[in-house]
């Protein structure tokens, strides 16, 4: 039989039959429980749509601060509880506002069931995690007065870039100071506090949202090796500081300071550093490096939120060369001298700062006060500072005084780093024939790495060649043989 309708009448048919695909798709076959109306109806004890919601955005990196913090607050009353809502994938889409109409009124009215909460495990710390409500209610009574909280993860699949937290409450002044002292307490409690963290992610660790949790180090003063009184000049600049810091806010005195650690690759600054983490229990730590170098604003908004913090910023020449070399504007290195300027006087935060190449800072960066208020030179060790290294880096009892001192002379201008492969080589050599690693082992690795078919090797060490080096002249030796210089 011919087919006797015209384009537009079978248009229109197909819109109405899609239209009623969705509604069809859309709804979900309800179970014997209560809805979430007539749930939130006996809460309150009247109806809910009648409340205004209130909502606040929140950043998904602190969406488990919000979850613990609503826990505490919640857990006061004695008859709190969570639930959970039903709905199919139409339920992620719609606001609390939607969710609570009753049945007929909106699209949404009345067809969200009660179901149970949807949890996610969010990391907490290097090793820990929690399991956080990523969809779901809690209904409690805050100051006397009914509230129930929808706690809502992000989810961008979904077009939901940020959490949420939707608040309803008969009474709004409650509901604000509700969200008040969530906000509080979710800073207090964050799982942030005390940790150290990344800004990048490669899928291998504890991770939450682009923050990635890192083991604190545990590096004593003993194993870093540097001239006498260095270390101690960074650590109370550091740690000195932040001890005094009740006093020297009541005396107007500044908390926030930059230190900035210069030298050649390999000199130990990134030690340094380690061993200042290992030291700083109580301090939130954020890392940056390479190309999350550009987050040194975020860097600093979590630092004063979470202080006392340390900001470090490893290899920070990359964004911060001298303006004179270049033309344009280098936005990353305003966004750093913002970032240090930007926190208040008060803010007991320290921005810590590497760099193997101090002629290329900024002056700006490098020498105005309030910015890097003290730089110190980690140079390459002396013949002392190398014996130092080679005994801290050899087995227990492997090698005799004798050739340990006789390999530091040999060593001179040398890195840190060098010492440490020098001292795996003669072991691994002594593993491959099967023995006891032993003085012969640590003068043949000695002799082999010093050779001139080692130069490339030497170099990524960096060591610069100028002949070999113990057996002619370091150019950058200084007249005690230290290797060290002194630009700043």
């Amino acid at each position: 039989m011919p087919d006797m309708t015209t384009g537009d009448e079978r248009t229109a048919l197909l819109d109405q039959l899609k239209q009623l695909w969705e509604l069809v798709g859309g709804h979900e076959v309800r179970a014997g429980g209560p809805a979430l109306v007539e749930e939130l109806t006996g809460h309150f004890g009247s109806a809910p749509h009648e409340m205004a919601v209130l909502t606040e955005e929140v950043a998904n990196h602190r969406f488990v601060d919000f979850d613990i913090a609503l826990e505490v607050v919640a857990a006061r009353d004695a008859g709190h509880r969570a639930i959970g809502i039903g709905g199919g994938e139409s339920r992620y889409h719609h606001n609390f506002s939607d969710m609570i109409q009753p049945p007929g009124v909106g699209f949404g009215g009345g067809r969200f069931p009660l179901a149970q909460v949807d949890y996610a495990n969010v990391a907490t710390g290097p090793d820990t995690e929690r399991a956080a409500i990523a969809f779901g209610i809690r209904l409690f009574r805050y100051a006397g007065v009914p509230v129930a909280v929808l706690l809502r993860k992000a989810n961008p699949y979904r077009g939901r870039g940020s959490a949420t937290l939707e608040v309803l409450c008969p009474d709004q002044p409650t509901a604000a100071r509700l969200l008040d002292e969530l906000r509080e307490i979710s800073l207090q409690r964050s799982v942030l506090r005390g940790q150290v963290v990344g800004l990048a992610y490669s899928g291998y660790e504890q991770a939450e949202e682009g923050l990635t949790f890192i083991a604190r180090p545990n590096l004593t003063a003993d194993q870093v090796i540097l001239p006498e009184g260095v270390l101690e000049r960074v650590v109370d600049h550091v740690v000195g500081i932040a001890a005094h810091a009740e006093m020297l806010a009541a005396h107007g005195q500044h908390l926030k300071r930059g230190v900035l650690l210069f030298g050649p690759p390999g000199s130990g600054k990134t030690h340094t550093v380690r061993h200042l983490l290992s030291i700083t229990p109580g301090h939130t730590v954020v890392l940056l490096a390479g190309d999350t170098l550009r987050f040194v604003g975020l860097a600093a908004k979590l630092a004063r939120a979470m202080q006392p913090a340390i900001v470090v910023l490893e290899d920070c020449d990359l964004i911060a060369e001298d303006r004179d070399m270049h033309h344009g504007a280098k936005p990353l290195l305003f966004e750093v001298l913002d970032a240090m300027d930007g926190l208040d006087a008060d803010a007991d935060v320290t921005f810590l700062l590497t760099t193997n190449r101090v002629e290329a800072m900024e002056r700006a960066l490098a020498q105005r006060p309030g910015r890097v208020d003290l730089a110190v030179e980690v140079p390459l060790p002396d013949e002392a500072g190398r014996l130092a290294l080679l005994r801290l880096y050899a087995p227990v009892g492997a090698f005799g005084e004798e050739v340990l001192a006789e390999t530091a002379a040999r060593t001179a201008g040398t890195t840190a780093s060098f010492s440490k492969e020098l001292i795996r080589r003669a072991v691994l050599a002594a593993a491959k024939e099967g023995l006891q690693p032993s003085d012969a082992h640590l003068r043949g690795a000695n002799d082999v790495i010093l050779a001139d078919g080692e130069r490339l090797s030497r170099a990524l060490l960096g060591v610069q060649d100028s002949g070999v080096p113990g057996n002619g002249a370091d150019p950058r030796a200084t007249p005690d043989g230290s290797g060290s210089f002194h630009l700043i």
